[in-house]
């Protein structure tokens, strides 16, 4: 996520210009953007003329600028798109102004949110340009001779280290090791959640061999995958296979897995932890809640028209925050997300038992 603009204006409201760069992002817009808000951006609309009414030819689309007060947004993952729909509240052509319209919302296209930000959807802005900065996968592809290290972002690759060196066995054995330990050196300096080691033949095999007796735990994050090539090449394969995508899939599911093991745990045992929107809420007011596990549909729908906890849910992330403790937002979407749907939709660790 690129933000352009972001400054104040009246009603303690926001302005923020962003700009979504992946299918994350828009993934991400999905919970930020709510009803009530006001969203801009460029669109184009079907204007009926009174010539096309005579001929009943539906009208033709017209290219324009309108901002529109949000009664619905809906992330559509195949279509690559987030559709944002409601009333026009402002727009280049005042006859428009009133009407229901629906704004398409693709990769790499400028939008404009007036809001007040809650302080989770900062955190979901914040994390969705963090990813754009900082990338979190990276991709070494190494064969006899030559290794590459790539780093992964959302706007591209970009080749981070190249080794070349004498390999192969025998009387030229060192040379390989030596590969192998500048190989393992950089990847152990490198901040990355997850490393996909490929290349053609089994001299990546030997590669891990020797990075997991180094840096084993630099091996950890390592998964393989068979490429004919290394360097540039070697990494279009890895992307066109979508291996990163799945590395990146399972990182995310990794962590709420650990989030969700520790509080089943706990359950299990009567010990500090705590489930459902009302016991929750108490722990929150007793300050007891370590970390607030909250699934990402379900705070949307307590959010709208739609909800029916007894709670205010933004009430008790604000205690939860402003009492030290941490919030993660759970993706509907993965295993860990149902388990927490099981249990409510929102659970929480705590410092300390309540009776």
């Amino acid at each position: 996520m690129r933000i352009q603009d972001r400054h104040s204006v009246e009603g303690g409201r926001e302005r923020v210009t962003l700009v979504p760069e992946s299918l994350d992002d828009l993934w991400h817009l999905q919970y930020v953007l709510e009803p009530g808000d006001l969203v801009s951006g460029d669109t184009t609309r079907r204007i009926q003329r009174n010539d096309d009414q005579m001929r009943d030819t539906g009208g033709q689309r017209e290219p324009m600028h309108v901002t529109i007060d949000v009664e619905e947004v809906e992330f559509h993952k195949f279509a690559n798109r987030l559709r944002v729909g409601g009333v026009i509240e402002d727009c280049s052509r005042e006859d428009q102004l009133g009407l229901h319209h629906t704004l398409n919302v693709e990769e790499r296209e400028e939008l404009t949110v007036e809001k007040v930000f809650k302080p989770d959807q900062n955190e979901r802005l914040q994390e969705a340009v963090e990813a754009t900065e900082n990338p979190d996968v990276a991709v070494a592809t190494v064969e006899e001779g030559q290794a590459h290290i790539h780093t992964v972002a959302q706007y591209g690759t970009e080749e981070r280290a190249r080794f070349t060196g004498t390999t192969g066995k025998g009387e030229y054995s060192r040379g390989r090791d030596e590969l192998f330990d500048e190989l393992s050196t950089a990847l152990a300096r490198m901040d990355v959640d997850a490393i996909i080691l490929a290349g053609p033949g089994f001299t990546k095999q030997d590669a891990l061999d020797h990075i997991e007796e180094e840096a084993p735990e630099v091996a950890k994050k390592i998964s393989t995958v068979d490429t004919s090539g290394v360097g540039d090449r070697g990494v279009h394969e890895v992307l066109k296979r979508g291996a990163i995508d799945e590395v990146q899939e399972q990182t995310r599911i990794a962590e709420e897995a650990e989030y969700i093991d520790e509080l089943t745990a706990r359950i299990a045992t009567g010990a500090k932890a705590s489930y459902g929107p009302e016991n929750v809420a108490e722990a929150a007011e007793f300050g007891a809640v370590e970390t607030l596990l909250i699934l990402d549909e379900k705070l949307r729908e307590e959010r709208g028209a739609d909800g029916e906890w007894e709670i205010d849910v933004d009430e008790v992330i604000t205690q939860v925050e402003r009492q030290g403790g941490d919030v993660t937002v759970f993706s509907s979407d993965f295993d860990p997300g149902q388990q927490l749907s099981n249990l409510g939709g929102i659970a929480a660790l705590l410092r300390y038992r309540l009776e």
